[in-house]
């Protein structure tokens, strides 16, 4: 992949530099490594510094690799230092020039940063040495600088350094100190990147650590790359007096075009003592309240120590550790022998403020007085914690040792049972700082006695006498069960003593019995989260279901009274007229109830439907005749009774509505079914003809005539034969037709006829004459 790169390099080879306003850094490469090693990078009495080496260009004759840096009063972060690089360390001489390469193939990499880093390298630059620190922790500060911050290359490319260290003579690895805070990713271009946008043929990366990344090179800057890193730091702990070797090492990645250096900080690889970081309030790290802690230099007693607080020396305090109690900052000074070298720490401490926790009592009833109950442990959590927030949920242990060793929990908190009388139990919080405190927990079985206990009564009052109702708990059994009792206590009720006990399933304040009759349920004496007492009560529903107690209909017939009625041996009546007595007696129609109680106080209603009734009278009937079977009469009346009807007054059907009547005369009657009377009668005529006549002497059916037609005095009969000649006008006083025309007797045949009603009404029919 790195091709691209040196086709690009020779594409750009003659780009121009511009006239630099900024100061650049100097450059000295005839330093020895011995002076790099004790007399820039180091420059301390405080380390033994043996056997420096430094490696590098090979190729490129009187130039080095490796050298002394200045700013000379410039930007460049470092005032001086040591710069390692990739290419001559002449060519690191700002300003930046655009795709500038040097190094050579002959130029070989390095096997320990091969295996740091993951590639082949090449153009390395090495300064190594021997080092026996007199402090436990060593550090320095750094920046990578590189070319390979140009066009996409940081998403592929990696030019890389590496600070290595390991006691001398061991077979253990390096360790890597040059590496990302926090990580153990190696420092490079293709570490730390800000995000690099597409162009061309070329794809783009996102950022990668890019709060590392130190910003891109202007035609002023001090050095001659194309970008560097923020200003870095490597450290690590080390053992006083035990030889470590350290190799600082930078190379190219696989190929020598666009080079890298490293500038390492003058007088900042020197050893220092670490006290550790500040432990502060805003970093969430304070020391506990109550809590000892150590500062410890971890060196050697032989050294000189003097400990102050807050700038004043603590007398007496001569030793490498010193045990602390309250809030400040401390600072040790320490004269470091054979060296007679000086070195100093400085550590804050702040303490978290105190958990605040209150020991408390639980009081638990105990339904059989065994000594042995069930308790909600997390009734009392927010009185523990005093209602303080920002706490963990309080654990519970059954010693106090469990609890401060974090053994052996309570898991069953809101259903443990005690193992002995007054057990106590402890208590556990943190708060966020990781702090613990602990309070104390009596578990203390309630044997207060409450006074026996009446049955609660109350009266079935639905339509449905089944002993189910509904009880007011708190109006009809709480004051009951308080009587007598300390003022503010809680009552709450359950079903059974195991509900009771462990406060699950309350039952509601009205509360409908599910045992018919009679039914127990339990009630709870609360006192504050502390149960009081539990103590049974008994509920009675009290059915009353007097017989014939259903609603009654009855009718008034009018113009009349009748008697309403129930039985007497109850305790009281009432009226919905205000009577009290067991019968009233009524004039009018309506609703009317009475309402009885016995000796309980239960009441039972009775209700009457009284509805009025009378004689009907008959306004008319419509009748259909002439229709032989067909005749009807439809009966016409008015009346407010339940009514029954009658052609004849013997036999009454339902409906007044009558069919297939044969012609005659009726007296028709209407009567009331519940007994108020009957109409008057009422005449009415069903007419029909006859439908055939035998007119042979015998003095039977010898005349064709309409019974009753004389009732319509102004009717007319005309009779035709079948070609419609006219044979007979007949009126309705005739004494009817004998089947003779003119004299003579006319023969057995269908003869048609028109019978003319006074309204103009037309009947129009046939019958047959035979002989």
């Amino acid at each position: 992949m790195k091709c691209v790169k040196t086709i690009l390099f020779y594409i750009f080879i003659c780009c121009t530099s511009s006239s630099a306003t900024g100061q650049s850094i100097s450059v000295n490469d005839s330093y020895t490594a011995q002076q790099l090693v004790e007399n820039i990078l180091v420059n301390s009495s405080c380390a033994s510094i043996t056997n420096p080496i430094a490696t590098g260009d090979t190729f490129t004759a009187g130039k080095n690799s490796y050298a002394y840096f200045n700013n000379q009063g410039g930007s460049f972060p470092f005032t001086e230092g040591v710069l390692l690089s990739t290419w001559s360390s002449q060519n690191s001489i700002g300003p930046f020039i655009r795709n500038q390469g040097g190094g050579d193939t002959s130029w070989l990499g390095d096997a320990d940063l091969d295996k740091e880093l993951g590639f082949k390298t090449i153009n390395a630059t090495i300064l190594e040495f021997d080092f026996t620190p007199l402090t436990n922790f060593i550090s320095f500060d750094y920046l990578f600088a590189s070319n390979e911050y140009q066009d996409d290359f940081p998403c592929r490319f990696s030019d890389g350094f590496a600070f290595l260290i390991k006691v001398k003579g061991s077979a253990a690895n390096y360790q890597n100190l040059a590496v990302i805070p926090g990580t153990t990713t190696p420092v490079s271009s293709l570490n730390i990147h800000p995000l690099i946008p597409s162009f061309g043929v070329f794809g783009g990366c996102p950022p990668k650590n890019e709060n590392y990344f130190g910003g891109y090179s202007s035609a002023t800057s001090p050095t001659n790359y194309s970008a560097q890193t923020v200003v870095m730091n490597a450290q690590t702990n080390v053992i006083a007096g035990t030889t470590y070797h350290i190799k600082l090492v930078i190379a190219d990645d696989t190929f020598q075009y666009y080079d890298s250096a490293v500038f390492l900080k003058a007088g900042s690889f020197s050893p220092k003592i670490d006290l550790g970081p500040d432990r502060l309030l805003t970093t969430n790290n304070p020391i506990c309240f109550g809590e000892s802690y150590t500062i410890d230099t971890k060196l050697p007693t032989s050294y000189s120590y003097k400990w102050f607080k807050d700038s004043i020396e603590i007398v007496g305090e001569t030793n490498p550790s010193l045990s602390v109690a309250d809030t400040g900052v401390y600072k040790v000074e320490i004269t470091l022998t054979p060296a007679t070298c000086m070195t100093s720490d400085e550590i804050k401490v702040e303490y978290a403020p105190k958990i605040a926790l209150n020991d408390t009592t639980l009081s638990q009833c105990d339904a059989n007085n065994d000594g042995v109950t069930i308790f909600d442990l997390t009734r009392v959590d927010a009185l523990v914690k005093n209602n303080t927030v920002g706490l963990s949920n309080l654990v519970y242990y059954e010693s106090l040792a469990d609890a401060q060793a974090q053994l052996n929990p309570i898991t069953n908190t809101t259903n443990y049972q005690n193992k002995t009388t007054n057990q106590i139990v402890f208590a556990r919080t943190t708060n966020s700082y990781g702090c613990a405190n602990y309070a104390k927990l009596n578990l203390q079985i309630s044997n207060n006695s409450i006074t026996p206990q009446n049955p609660v009564t109350t009266c079935d009052a639905d339509t449905v006498q089944d002993g189910l109702y509904h009880f007011d708990l708190n109006a009809q059994v709480t004051p009951q069960v308080l009587n007598g009792l300390p003022a503010g206590l809680v009552v709450e009720y359950y079903l059974n003593t195991t509900d009771a006990i462990a406060q699950k399933n309350p039952l509601p304040n009205v509360f409908n019995n599910t045992v018919a009759n009679q039914q127990i349920i339990y009630a709870r004496i609360v006192n504050g989260s502390d149960c009081y007492a539990i103590t049974p009560e008994t509920l009675i529903v009290s059915t009353f279901s007097p017989p014939n107690f259903q609603e009654e209909k009855t009718v008034l017939c009018n113009g009349s009274s009748i008697n309403l009625a129930v039985n007497t041996g109850f305790s009281g009546y009432l009226w919905n007229t205000g009577a009290t007595t067991n019968a009233i007696n009524v004039n009018t129609p309506g609703n009317y109830s009475v309402t009885v109680n016995n000796p309980s106080g239960c009441m039972a209603t009775k209700t009457f439907d009284v509805t009025s009734s009378g004689i009907a009278t008959i306004t008319g009937a419509k009748i259909n005749d002439f229709d032989g079977n067909e005749n009807s009469v439809l009966i016409e009346y008015t009346g407010v009774g339940n009514y029954e009807f009658s052609l004849d007054g013997s036999f009454f059907q339902d409906e007044p509505l009558f069919n297939a009547v044969a012609s005659g005369d009726y007296l028709v009657y209407v009567r009331d079914k519940n007994g108020c009377g009957l109409s008057n009668p009422f005449k009415i005529y069903v007419l029909d003809y006859p439908r055939y006549f035998t007119p042979n002497g015998d003095g039977y059916n010898d005349f064709w005539k309409i019974k009753n037609l004389d009732l319509m005095p102004k009717s007319t009969i005309t009779i035709f034969d079948r070609y419609g000649k006219l044979l007979k006008e007949l009126r309705s006083t005739s004494f009817g037709w004998n089947g003779n025309f003119n004299g003579y007797a006319l023969p057995a045949d269908d003869y048609w006829f028109n019978l003319t009603f006074e309204d103009g009404r037309i009947i129009k029919g046939h019958f047959s004459l035979k002989r």
